[in-house]
């Protein structure tokens, strides 16, 4: 039997924001390899001085699409920028550009946005609220479209500890509307002034602004195929295209990545809570097989849905995972896959107290950042650790308010969608995390952070090479700690002996 989603991207035009990031490349990616697409426009703009031509050369010669050029070499040229900005009126398209995206695209995924948790309000709500109303306005003028997906988040209802696959206005201090009306009608400045008064529950103007957004969608867009996926902290891939892929330091894996150089000891968060983290692969086949889903409810259905199906996505209740168990993992594989670029040995404390932290952090990251920096300054170099670690503390404090909740999500819709994929669509678009194996996939994203974010080839040498600076830093440790209990013991058996 044949794939039905594979048949619904037959000869299809896609029309895609948010393509050069992690999530849009490889939904590009998997759309190239596994269908036969006919088009995909991507939005792309001009990025700290670099034109759109050159921004689209490097985006080609991406390793996300090694596999895929192997399978299909000329596949990429399916792939069309269209210039434009989410942060610009009318998404800063031309003429020509709209009326080209009008006429020929029938599914669309917005994935363009900030995800800085600290961006200024004016700035969020202008590419992550009034761009999604640009594109709903856009859509409504899309002669064929089928299906289109908003691709929100799992926090965008944050305030809330068991998140259901519906809207939460109650939480909002103003509509969308009002929002996007005052930013009209007050300078920039001004409207971050008011930052804290408009954010009311929320914990950054990320989440804040992603509500903002679901509310356009389910007020303005109810006459479209539209629906809502919520993914979870997105993390390298389980499988596609292949194990570990990962080309950011979004989230966790930056935690990770602190630690396997042997630069961050010290973290703070509640280790009991569930680590919503969700695969970027699991997710791109989710996206995909929900805008083949609304397209067929949307041709079976006589009116308009009510509101727009959400698709909230996180571990689930049967096979959840912990921020101990995260770390734990990690733990008893990082003497097998160490990097050659660490400067000291790889291991972390989680604490719940703040004072604790802030103990521990004197203890393993300012006293040694401290030493360092006086090595660099007696070589004649610039110090560099006390800056580091500063950006360090600062963005853990961002992220205190994701570190301690115990998040669940309701996952019906999810549910629903996997019983009404066949056979051959569930091992094509797998996204089922009831039998995801996390021991695995943990393995997996630990190979994929070393060769991907650390550029250090899986080659014996390399692996040989490493593992003897880690047993080298393993000794020095013990060395270090076992000093440093001495010298407190003693002076404790001086004071004993003198008084």
């Amino acid at each position: 039997m044949d794939s039905n989603i594979t048949e619904f991207y037959k000869n299809k035009t896609i029309f895609l924001t948010g393509g050069s990031g992690f999530l849009g490349k490889l939904i590009i990616e998997k759309l190239l390899r596994t269908t036969e697409v006919e088009r995909i426009y991507m939005l792309i703009r001009p990025k700290h001085g670099e034109q759109i031509q050159s921004r689209m050369a490097a985006f080609r010669s991406n390793f996300m699409f090694t596999e895929l050029l192997k399978l299909k070499a000329n596949s990429l040229e399916k792939v069309m920028p269209i210039a434009g900005d989410c942060a610009l009126p009318d998404l800063g398209l031309s003429e020509a550009d709209r009326q080209l995206l009008t006429e020929e695209v029938q599914v669309v995924v917005h994935g363009a946005a900030t995800v800085n948790f600290v961006e200024p309000l004016s700035s969020a709500l202008s590419i992550n609220t009034r761009a999604t109303r640009l594109l709903v306005q856009l859509a409504k003028q899309m002669g064929r479209l089928e299906a289109y997906v908003h691709v929100s988040t799992a926090f965008s209802n944050c305030p809330v500890e068991h998140i259901r696959e519906c809207f939460y206005p109650e939480l909002l201090s103003c509509t969308a509307d009002k929002a996007l009306a005052l930013q009209d009608q007050l300078s920039a400045e001004l409207i971050d002034k008011m930052t804290p008064a408009l954010l009311g529950k929320f914990p950054n103007t990320y989440t804040y602004t992603k509500a903002l957004a679901e509310q356009v969608v389910q007020r303005e867009a109810a006459d479209l195929p539209i629906c809502i996926f919520r993914p979870g902290m997105i993390l390298p891939s389980y499988k596609e295209p292949v194990k570990g892929c990962i080309d950011n330091l979004y989230g966790p894996i930056a935690i990770s990545y602190g630690c396997a150089a042997g630069v961050v000891h010290v973290t703070f968060s509640n280790k009991e809570a569930r680590c919503n983290i969700v695969p970027v692969d699991y997710c791109v086949n989710l996206v995909l097989s929900c805008a083949w889903q609304t397209a067929v409810a949307t041709a079976q259905r006589r009116n308009p849905a009510p509101e727009p199906p959400i698709y909230n996505f996180a571990p689930t209740a049967q096979n959840p995972i912990t921020w101990e168990i995260y770390t734990e993992s990690y733990e008893k594989n990082r003497h097998i896959y160490p990097v050659n670029q660490m400067i000291w040995l790889p291991f972390i404390f989680f604490t719940s107290s703040w004072w604790s932290f802030k103990l521990l952090a004197v203890l393993y990251h300012h006293l040694p950042g401290f030493l360092i920096d006086m090595g660099l300054r007696l070589k004649g170099q610039k110090p560099r650790m006390k800056r580091i670690y500063s950006r360090i503390h600062e963005s853990y404090k961002i992220l205190v308010p994701f570190a301690f909740p115990n998040w669940t999500f309701e996952m019906r819709n999810s549910d629903r969608l996997l019983k009404a994929m066949s056979p051959q669509d569930r091992l094509k678009f797998e996204f089922d995390m009831n039998v995801l194996d996390w021991k695995q996939y943990m393995v997996g994203a630990l190979i994929g952070m070393r060769v991907y974010l650390f550029k250090e080839e899986l080659t014996e040498e390399s692996l040989q090479s490493a593992k003897k600076l880690y047993k080298r830093f393993f000794i020095i440790n013990c060395l270090v700690h076992f000093i440093a209990c001495c010298i407190p013991a003693a002076l404790l058996w001086w004071v004993y002996v003198k008084f």
